[in-house]
């Protein structure tokens, strides 16, 4: 076994050498690697450690205080019919609304648009807003839904 080596000396610390070289090599990358990344992978860590935290804060902070809970019953509602519909003509005196102003009134009441009031009543749509006008200021009131309302309140419509 000696005289092998001896025979083979040469090519063993050629051998020897160059796995001692490509060691070398490969630690010398490794240290490269480690250094020119390093400061990514700090960076990295850094990013995902404050993600956890303002997943975590997020959480702690908009949590919600109070339970809500829906509580369902069954309720027996009774409805007694009611009469049939008077209008209040005292209130339409009082108002001084026109036949038309009260058409218009009942089918805004209805949920129709201006131009659905038009043509219903077979008249331009300027003709329905200057009725919806005068309605508004005889009723002292600003938009659709208050005219109805007060019309409601007053029995003038149904």
């Amino acid at each position: 076994m000696i005289k092998a080596i001896k025979k083979h000396k040469g090519a063993i610390l050629y051998g020897s050498s160059l796995a001692l070289l490509l060691l070398l090599l490969r630690w010398l990358e490794f240290r490269f690697l480690i250094l020119s990344t390093s400061l990514d992978i700090y960076i990295g860590i850094i990013a995902v450690i404050f993600t956890g935290l303002g997943v975590w804060l997020t959480l702690k902070l908009f949590k919600p205080k109070a339970k809500t809970i829906v509580i369902e019953k069954e309720v027996e509602v009774y409805v007694t019919p009611s009469p049939q519909f008077e209008r209040n003509q005292k209130e339409l005196d009082n108002l001084n609304l026109t036949s038309r102003e009260l058409e218009v009134l009942e089918l805004m009441a209805k949920g129709m648009s201006n131009q659905e009031i038009a043509n219903q009543l077979f008249v331009s749509l300027n003709t329905v807003k200057t009725h919806s006008g005068k309605l508004f200021e005889k009723m002292e009131v600003k938009r659709r839904t208050q005219a109805v309302d007060k019309a409601k309140t007053l029995s003038i419509i149904p």
